[in-house]
């Protein structure tokens, strides 16, 4: 079986658990279209990034 050589110390062990207080992911209105999206992230539905046509729009 298994078992830790030495005990965890306080600061390994708040490393660890740092990922349980991450926020929910935000997302901001698309001035164009409206929709909800990540920011700095292209715009699925239309294709548009920064104001410029990156991806064929989806149809």
């Amino acid at each position: 079986m298994a078992v830790p050589k030495r005990k965890t110390s306080r600061m390994k062990r708040g490393f660890r658990r740092s990922a349980d207080a991450l926020k929910q992911p935000v997302y901001v209105e698309d001035k164009d279209s409206g929709e909800f999206r990540r920011p700095h992230h292209i715009d699925l539905k239309t294709g548009m990034y920064r104001g410029r046509q990156v991806l064929e729009p989806k149809s």
